[in-house]
């Protein structure tokens, strides 16, 4: 019998992690091709060739939509204005509600917000932890007019009943996948189901560009209203002939031509990357499936592109808390190095429940009271008990998937995961 590393024990793992980096050469020659043109970005918010960018950035965006097999795309500055550009093209605005999930990064509900409209949060599955579909329905007024479905973690959400919903409510569906490029529902990607998929190139995803989103859809209309609302839209509507007005307030979303030169090299490795984070996510599954007091999520009919990894640890089944519990895996290992001062990556709980943050427990976004909330919709805790019972006591999450590790490295975490499982009474 070990003797645990938190009771005095020696640890599984004396050295630190390697960071995450998928930076290469060819990223730098890209960058340098760019930078001997001297023409950093080429985009005009004018009705002209350059309104809808450079070379580099029109070149990306042709070989997402291949990559993707989707019609149209539209690269952002990040993902949070890819939902504020898919949003305002669906012509969102007051009084309209919008149904959100609470377990996602802020943007994916707060983003009705700027099109002042009303979140509406419905419940996560315990399942895969997306938005569930009974919920969904329970939350439908007469004033919904489109759903935000986030794929979270990486794993694609209940696509077909989601858009059966939409179908039957004539409601938008915007994909927020983000964490999921490369995720299949079935037979499609997580994404391109929806009338608008959007996702990430932040440094820390799956390829990445600083900063950066892609938009999808195959809806022609909306894939130019999401074009103008990306680059000062009402500076070019006159000139272009646009009649529709609603949501043509532009912003400046516009991605650069280094960054779309580096996402071009990046997409490349995309594949890959998802490949290696699947495999090593079943090493794990593997290893912890068979202890009673813990559940792996189980796909069926969906793969996952692990943004990161998630599993149910059962304090009823063991008599151990998940804090104590994680606090005895964190204590056999090491952090990431460069980033040792965040302390070993495992993690209980994903993102405080959004419904439970101050904007909306106060109800307070802009200066002049409560608008736009609608004072029927209600963020009390409570009103999404699975996912608040998940974040507060079972759920725990871990990014020891990521193409940066070895399969040493993966079966050192397997090996404190066991210890700690098969010394648990220790903890008691």
């Amino acid at each position: 019998m070990s003797v645990l590393a938190i009771n005095g024990g020696e640890k599984v793992r004396t050295e630190l992690f390697e960071p995450y980096n998928l930076m290469g050469q060819e990223e730098k020659d890209a960058v340098n091709k760019v930078m001997d043109t001297g023409v950093l970005s080429k985009f005009i918010g004018a009705w002209e060739d350059d309104f809808y960018g450079g070379s580099e950035i029109q070149a990306f965006e042709r070989e997402w939509s291949e990559e993707f097999g989707i019609k149209h795309t539209v690269s952002v500055n990040s993902n949070s204005s890819g939902l504020h550009v898919a949003l305002g093209a669906c012509g969102i605005g007051y009084g309209d509600e919008v149904i959100v999930s609470p377990y996602s990064m802020s943007v994916s509900a707060t983003a009705p917000l700027v099109w002042n409209a009303t979140p509406v949060f419905a419940d996560i599955s315990p399942n895969h932890y997306n938005i569930d579909i009974d919920s969904i329905k329970k939350n439908i007024t007469e004033k919904t007019k489109a759903i935000i479905v986030v794929h979270i973690m990486g794993c694609p959400a209940d696509m077909d009943e989601i858009m059966k919903i939409a179908k039957t409510y004539n409601l938008f569906v915007i994909e927020d996948a983000a964490q999921a490029p490369y995720s299949m529902y079935k037979d499609q990607r997580a994404g391109t189901i929806g009338d608008i998929g959007v996702y990430s190139l932040n440094y820390h995803k799956h390829i990445h560009t600083g900063e950066g989103g892609m938009c999808v859809t195959n809806n022609k209309v909306l894939f130019e209203k999401m074009q103008m609302i990306r680059n000062h839209a009402e500076s070019i509507v006159e000139a272009k002939g646009e009649i529709d007005l609603v949501n043509m307030l532009g912003f400046n979303f516009r991605l650069t031509e280094i960054q779309a030169a580096i996402g071009r090299v990046q997409i490349k490795k995309l594949r890959s990357e998802v490949k290696i984070r699947q495999q090593y996510a079943e090493i794990f599954n593997k290893a912890l499936n068979k202890y009673e007091f813990i559940d792996i999520t189980k796909l069926e009919d969906r793969t996952h592109s692990y943004y990161v990894q998630a599993f149910q640890f059962h304090e009823e089944k063991v008599g151990v808390s998940r804090e104590i519990f994680l606090a005895a895996v964190r204590a056999e290992l090491q952090p990431v190095r460069t980033r040792e001062d965040e302390g070993v990556p495992v993690y209980g709980g994903y993102v405080k429940p959004l419904h439970l943050i101050p904007m909306f427990q106060k109800r307070k976004v802009y200066s002049n009271g409560s608008f736009p909330f609608n004072k029927n919709v209600s963020y009390d805790r409570g009103i999404c008990p699975v996912v608040e019972d998940m974040h507060d006591k079972k759920l725990w999450t871990h990014d020891f998937v990521k193409s940066s590790l070895k399969e040493e490295d993966v079966f050192d975490l397997v090996k404190a995961y066991q210890k700690v499982c098969d010394n648990i009474n220790e903890l008691k």
